[in-house]
């Protein structure tokens, strides 16, 4: 299978780009500006009509966007990855747990501290928006903190695509002084999903 990853450096892509290098999948990444609002324009809007990433085509069929449904089907495509645990037993429910919790509770918390003003009724609420947003995050962060049950990864059985989505989103909402007295358990299992042999060269790429 071939795959077409659209995506921005920093965002929401570079979980499915990490799980395609640890697939080792042939893949190619169309890349976009965040900074120059590149996904907002009409070509992209076309593509995927919420005008976020990520969006990946593979076999050139239809596009897939939301980052959690592309893991799910790059898990079916690729069963030998192993990038959850095996269907039907506990550990992959757990481990889905923990993935709809980033994406649902953690995620959504992004917008509101990067683009404030989406959600205020004027400009001079922005400020305390994003800082009610940051509050929040940091404290479903700590729920996660608690329940790490693996050193370094989230599980005890080891790494899953779920250890790549947190890794990726933690690093996000301006919180790099915070985390490393907070969360060190998330800090030592993003680390190590960065030193990862398939995912290495593409974190460096997207984070130095």
């Amino acid at each position: 299978m071939t795959y077409v990853l659209y995506g921005a450096r920093r965002s929401g892509s570079l979980v499915v780009e990490c799980a395609l290098a640890e697939i080792g999948a042939d893949y190619e990444v169309q890349e976009l500006s965040l900074r120059d609002a590149e996904q907002r324009r009409a070509e992209y809007e076309a593509i995927n009509p919420q005008r976020k990433v990520p969006a990946l085509f593979i076999d050139g069929g239809p596009v897939i966007t939301e980052s959690v449904a592309i893991l799910l089907t790059l898990d079916e495509h690729h069963p030998e990855a192993g990038l959850l645990p095996p269907k039907g037993s506990i550990r992959r429910a757990q481990s889905l747990r923990w993935l709809l919790f980033a994406a649902t509770e953690i995620y959504p918390l992004v917008e509101i501290n990067d683009y404030p003003e989406r959600f205020a009724v004027d400009s001079d609420g922005t400020e305390s928006i994003r800082e009610r947003a940051r509050a929040i995050w940091r404290t479903r962060w700590l729920v996660v903190e608690e329940n790490v049950g693996g050193d370094p990864y989230f599980s005890r059985d080891g790494f899953s695509v779920t250890d790549i989505y947190l890794a990726v989103v933690s690093r996000w909402a301006h919180q790099g002084e915070w985390r490393p007295a907070h969360l060190p358990k998330i800090e030592r299992l993003a680390a190590a999903v960065a030193a990862r042999p398939a995912i290495a060269s593409v974190w460096a790429r997207h984070f130095g």
